[in-house]
């Protein structure tokens, strides 16, 4: 048996998940043709180091920040310079309704205002939606690399075995063929045989593409070269990912981050509304004009007063009182709306969140039961082997019955790389909505 060495019976007594100890990740190297030496945690720290779709997120949170830090700017202040000049006819004055200054000087800083201070704090909340998007961004990619990595190890140690699976079909189709000469069997033995040989090769074909397209994906998110060859190393998932199960539901009303970003929205949702209802309350605006005017821009003011001044100061607060304002109550409205939705939206969340959580701490389960049953299955193909290849020392069965146990045993051994692969794909799955991927692969 090929592979006996490499993973020895007793590791399956024992329950193993084929974890093996892991080494610190080294640097990459640069020339092409050195293989990469990638742990799954490593692989992980490549991933969120380069991932376009991380880059991104960090994008739309810093659009958010200046979003909100644009608006919030106006209650800072704002001094604006400029100057104008040019002909008039009858009373001078620009579009804005002030007169044309050879140069001007502009101060303005919101005091009070309601509406804007509920927006600003909208906004604010929106930057930790934002941040919460990014983190379920980052933990997506997780899930991503650490399934692909993790695939990769489980297709290359299926290709092992479907070569090891190959020889067995061949020594059969040789031994089939041999006794059909002799007499000993009918064609239809030799036909199955070698049908049996296609179809190992035809998964190996299959396995080769898979592994290809692996290695593919793999090197994108990791940022590696496009030739760059990977070496990756059988282990499971940390044991950290073990000892969270009886908290999972409690850590992922706390750490789940569509359900962050859902009570992120409610409170600005609840900033806005609170904003709106004040837009009758009076606002207040600190506003101070400088002008140097020219004379001869303004004739006509000779005629209206009685002196002209070069230079012009006004200072003061500006106050409006809203008498009545169909925006405003407009705006309450609409503030309601949004805020009654998006506190639907939590529940909801909320909700779904606590479902998921114990659907697939199910699929956990099931997949650990279904690993088991696996791991018994392999035991048993191989302890058949053991007897039939001690009674083939004896001279009491012949090559082909072993090389059909050996077979046998090795799509057990597929059937139990599947079972294994199958539980840390619902491990990875369950532990993200959890919002416990980062403590256990970062």
């Amino acid at each position: 048996m090929a592979l006996k060495h490499a993973f020895p019976v007793a590791i399956l007594l024992a329950g193993s998940s084929l974890a093996f100890a892991q080494e610190a990740p080294g640097p990459v190297p640069v020339a092409n043709g050195v293989p990469v030496m990638l742990t799954l945690k490593h692989s992980v720290e490549l991933a969120l180091t380069n991932s376009k779709d991380i880059q991104l997120a960090k994008l739309q949170v810093q659009a958010a920040q200046d979003n909100a830090q644009l608006t919030h700017s106006e209650f800072l202040p704002n001094l604006y310079a400029g100057s104008g000049a040019g002909y008039t006819y009858g009373l001078p004055e620009t579009p804005g309704g002030r007169p044309p200054a050879l140069f001007s000087i502009t101060y303005t800083q919101d005091i009070f205002n309601a509406p804007l201070s509920g927006l600003v704090k909208q906004q604010q909340e929106d930057v930790k939606t934002q941040r919460a998007v990014l983190e379920d961004t980052k933990n997506a990619v997780m899930v991503r690399v650490a399934s692909g990595y993790l695939e990769l190890v489980k297709v290359r140690h299926a290709l092992e075995l479907l070569r090891a699976e190959k020889d067995s079909a061949d020594k059969i189709v040789d031994v089939t063929k041999e006794r059909e000469g002799e007499g000993f069997e009918l064609p239809v033995e030799v036909t199955k045989a070698m049908l049996t040989r296609a179809q190992v090769q035809e998964r190996i074909l299959q396995l080769e593409g898979r592994q290809d397209e692996l290695e593919v994906y793999l090197r994108n998110q990791l940022g590696l070269p496009p030739d760059q060859p990977l070496e990756v190393t059988p282990e499971d998932l940390p044991g950290a990912a073990e000892q969270e199960g009886a908290n999972l539901i409690a850590l992922a009303t706390q750490n789940n981050t569509s359900l962050l970003a859902a009570e992120s929205d409610v409170r600005g949702k609840e900033f806005r509304l609170k904003g709106e209802k004040r837009g009758y309350w009076p606002t207040l605006q600190l506003v101070t004009i400088y002008d140097v005017l020219a004379k001869y821009n303004f004739n006509n003011y000779t005629n209206i007063t009685q002196s002209f001044q070069y230079n012009n100061l006004n200072a003061g607060v500006n106050i409006n009182v809203p008498i009545f304002s169909a925006k405003t109550r407009a705006s309450v409205h609409l503030a309601e709306v949004n805020l009654a939705a998006a506190k639907i939206n939590l529940s909801s969340t909320r909700s779904q969140v606590s479902a998921d959580v114990r659907q697939k701490s199910r699929k956990v389960q099931q997949a650990d039961a279904a690993k088991e049953v696996a791991r018994l299955e392999l035991q048993l193909a191989q302890q058949n082997v053991a007897v039939l290849e001690s009674q083939f020392g004896e001279g009491k069965v012949n090559l082909r019955d072993v090389e059909k146990a050996r077979l046998d045993e090795n799509d057990k051994w597929m059937a139990y790389l599947d079972a294994n692969f199958r539980r840390q794909q619902a491990q990875l799955d369950l532990l993200k909505t959890a919002g416990q991927l980062d403590k256990v692969l970062e």
